[in-house]
C-alpha cells in the first residue's frame, strides 16, 4: 500500500525535525562546469550520525506504540543505520540490540561501541545478518528496525526530499545513491508529489546492482556481488521488501558505476568543497560522472548520503 507514502514523509518531517539536522543544499561552480549540469550537493554527510540513515531511525522509534517501546527493539545494519538506530534509541529511551555483520569497518564499529550499543555480531553479509536478527526479535518478542524495509523507515529517510524541495524549487533532477532502497523510495514518493516531472535517478556500484538487475527482471534476483568502495550499499535486498515495488513506482532512471568512478568522485568532491565523504555518499556524483549528457544544462542536486570513513582509509583510497 504505496498511495499515502507522501503523506507519510511529510509526517516524518513534523515527528523528527527536533532531533536531527536540517542540511544544507549547495551549489558547484567547479564540477558545474565540469558536467555541464547545475549541481548542487545535498550534504547528508553532515547530518548527527554521518549519514541520512538517522531520519528513518529516528521516524521509526517516534511511531512505536507505548508497549512496543517497553519492549525494545533489535536492528541490524553494515554500519550508518547502527549508528543511527544508536543515536534514535538513546534520545528516545528504548532498549536496542543491533546485530553487526562480522565484516563491518572498523570506524563504524568504533562510533557504535562509543554509544554504549548491545552489540551482536552475525554473518559475513547484511543480508545474512539482518535475516538471522529478524527472527532474533520474533523469538524475543521485540520490535524489528530494518535499515530500509519499513514504511517508516522509507518515510523518514523521504524528509530528504522535503528538504531538497523546499531549497531549490526548481530542482529538475534528484541523483541517490542506491542499496537497499529506502532513501531513493521515499525521495522519489515525496518528490513525485509535489512535482511529477521530477526526474529521480537511482545510481548503483556496478559490483552491487542487485536493485537495477531486479527491476529489469521484474522480480527480486540474486546478483553476483564483487567487493566496492561504496560499502554502505552493498548486499542483496531481502525477499518481500517493500522498496522493490517502491523503486518499481517512483525511480525513473538508473546508472551503473565503475569503482574507478566512485573513487574519482570522492576525490572531486574533496578538491572543489573539502569534504571527506564514503564511498556510498559519493555515488550519485559519479553517476553523473559516468553520464554526464544525460544531466547537462539541468538543475540537478545530488544526494550526498554519508561521510563516515575513516580518514587513513579516505587518504589510501585516494593514492
Amino acid at each position: 500500500m504505496t498511495f499515502d507514502l507522501a503523506d507519510r514523509v511529510m509526517q516524518a518531517h513534523e515527528r523528527i525535525r527536533s532531533g536531527i539536522r536540517r542540511t544544507p543544499i549547495e551549489g558547484s561552480d567547479d564540477l558545474a562546469r565540469r558536467t555541464g549540469a547545475r549541481l548542487h550537493f545535498k550534504w547528508e554527510n553532515e547530518q548527527i550520525t554521518g549519514s541520512f540513515k538517522l531520519r528513518g531511525a529516528l521516524n521509526k522509534l517516534r511511531s512505536l506504540m507505548p508497549r512496543e517501546r517497553k519492549a525494545g527493539v533489535v536492528s541490524a545494519s553494515t554500519g550508518n543505520h547502527g549508528l543511527a538506530i544508536g543515536h534514535a534509541s538513546g534520545l528516545e529511551g528504548v532498549d536496542l540490540i543491533l546485530f553487526l555483520p562480522e565484516t563491518v569497518t572498523e570506524v563504524k564499529r568504533k562510533k557504535i561501541e562509543a554509544m554504549g550499543v548491545n552489540l551482536r555480531f552475525f554473518g559475513d553479509d547484511c543480508e545474512k545478518t539482518e535475516v538471522h536478527a529478524r527472527g532474533f526479535a520474533e523469538e524475543s518478542g521485540r520490535v524489528y528496525v530494518s535499515p530500509y524495509n519499513d514504511f517508516d523507515i522509507v518515510a523518514g529517510q523521504g524528509t530528504v526530499g522535503v528538504e531538497v524541495l523546499e531549497d531549490l524549487p526548481d530542482v529538475q533532477d534528484i541523483v541517490v545513491p542506491v542499496g537497499g532502497g529506502g532513501l531513493i523510495a521515499g525521495i522519489g514518493a515525496y518528490a513525485k508529489s509535489v512535482n511529477p516531472a521530477i526526474r529521480i535517478v537511482g545510481v548503483e556500484p556496478g559490483t552491487s546492482a542487485f536493485m537495477k538487475a531486479s527491476i529489469e527482471a521484474a522480480e527480486l534476483v540474486a546478483f553476483a556481488e564483487k567487493p566496492t568502495f561504496a560499502d554502505a550499499l552493498a548486499g542483496g535486498i531481502e525477499a518481500g521488501s517493500i522498496t522493490f515495488p517502491l523503486c518499481q513506482k517512483y525511480v525513473d532512471e538508473w546508472v551503473l558505476v565503475e569503482e574507478g568512478t566512485i573513487v574519482e568522485a570522492m576525490a572531486a568532491i574533496h578538491e572543489a568543497h573539502g569534504r571527506i565523504v564514503e564511498g556510498a555518499g559519493a555515488v550519485a556524483l559519479a553517476g553523473v560522472l559516468t553520464d554526464p549528457g544525460r544531466f547537462a544544462g539541468r538543475n540537478v542536486v545530488c544526494v550526498v548520503s554519508g561521510g563516515n570513513i575513516d580518514p587513513e582509509r579516505f587518504r589510501a583510497i585516494m593514492k
